[in-house]
Formats: C-alpha cells, structure tokens, sequence
C-alpha cells in the first residue's frame, strides 16, 4: 500500500523527473551551452586581465550606476541598507522574470534562438566585469564563485529550452509533431517544464547571494 506520504513525494519528485528526462534527451546539447557558457565567462575574464584592464573599471562603473538608477536600482537598495528577505525576493524576481523571460525567452518566441545571443553576452559580461584579476574583487569573488555557478546553471537551461523550441519549429518530427505550428506548441511546453527548475535553482542563487553579498563578501 502507498502511504500518504509517499504520494506527496511522489508529487514533489515527478515534476522534477520530468524535467530531467527532458535534459536527458537534449543531453550533447545540454554540455555544449555548459561548455560555450562558462567558456565565454572565463575568456572574458582572460581578456579584461591580460588585453584591456581598464575595460573593467569603466563597467563597474556602468553596473554600480545600474544599480542606483532605473529598475535596478531596487536591487541596489535593498543591498546597501542590508535588507536580507528583500534583497533574495527582489533579485529571484529580477533574475527569473527580467533576465530569463523578458530578455532571453520572449525574443526567442519571436525569432527562434535569438535569446542564445543575450546569454552568450552576459556570460561575456559578467567575465568582463567579475575577473579577480581586480585586487578589489579577488577576495569577494570566493565566495561569489558560488553564486556565479548557480545562477549560471539557470541561465544554460533558458539557454537548452530556446534551443529545444527553435529545434521544435525547425524539426517538428522530432518531438512526434507534423507541423510547425504544433512544433512551436509542443516547444513552448518542453520549455516550460525546463523552467520550473530554472525558477528553482534561480531562488537558491537569490538566498545566497543574498547572505554573500551581505554578510560575506564585506568579509574579504
């Protein structure tokens, strides 16, 4: 006899398990974004160190006004007056609707795989802008590695559903489809399923970075 509690966690996992058979299907596609991603982190991180340090300095400068002015600067406030609950709220709903569905996402469901090119420039970005060759940012970077990681991940799975989606308008066949229109139905579900882990890995990146940015990197 199944239990109660067995059925809730049947519930909790199921969803999950979904969403990872779907990477599994997309697994050579999957490794490539890894590799394509964290590569383009740390060549923007050899750049800036070896062939253009002042680059660095003008976009933290860039970023810190970003954060005082506009739609960020929410983010920033919550940050400098240490606002913990706050700050991991407002960063979850910055990262997961701003930076994955506005940005990435919604180009991509109007010219398939266009969102690729956004991710392929944040991760530039952020190697440009978070190199510990910059002896202000080397001690903070320990523990940010950790953040960049997370919220990295999230970022290569927006990645794999956009790919998943362009494949399935392209090459309807291959989801079990016979047209392009179903193809882009039937992408728009498989990416939707991706994104319920996206969501989860980007609310852990959010606590995190919430407690590092507070409470550790004032620490190196």
């Amino acid at each position: 006899m199944i239990t109660k509690s067995e059925i809730s966690t049947q519930t909790i996992f199921n969803p999950l398990q979904r969403v990872w058979s779907i990477i599994q299907e997309e697994k050579e596609a999957y490794i490539f974004l890894n590799i394509l991603y964290y590569g383009l982190v740390v060549l923007g991180m050899v750049y800036v160190t070896f062939f253009n340090p002042g680059l660095q300095e003008t976009l933290m400068k860039a970023a810190g006004q970003a954060f005082t002015e506009g739609p960020l600067a929410a983010v920033g406030s919550a940050y400098s007056g240490g606002q913990v609950i706050n700050s991991m709220i407002i960063t979850f709903i910055v990262n997961l609707f701003l930076g994955s569905l506005i940005e990435m996402t919604l180009p991509s469901l109007i010219i398939p795989f266009s969102g690729l090119l956004m991710g392929a420039y944040r991760a530039i970005l952020w190697g440009l802008l978070l190199s510990p060759a910059n002896a202000s940012l080397a001690g903070p970077m320990i523990p940010h590695s950790l953040t960049l990681l997370i919220e990295g991940q999230a970022y290569i799975l927006v990645m794999l559903s956009i790919y998943i989606h362009g494949k399935a308008i392209l090459r309807p066949e291959v989801y079990g489809v016979t047209s392009r229109l179903r193809g882009y139905v039937e992408g728009l579900r498989r990416s939707g399923w991706i994104y319920l882990l996206v969501a989860v890995l980007l609310a852990i990146a959010a606590v995190y970075e919430a407690l590092e940015v507070i409470y550790l990197a004032p620490l190196f």
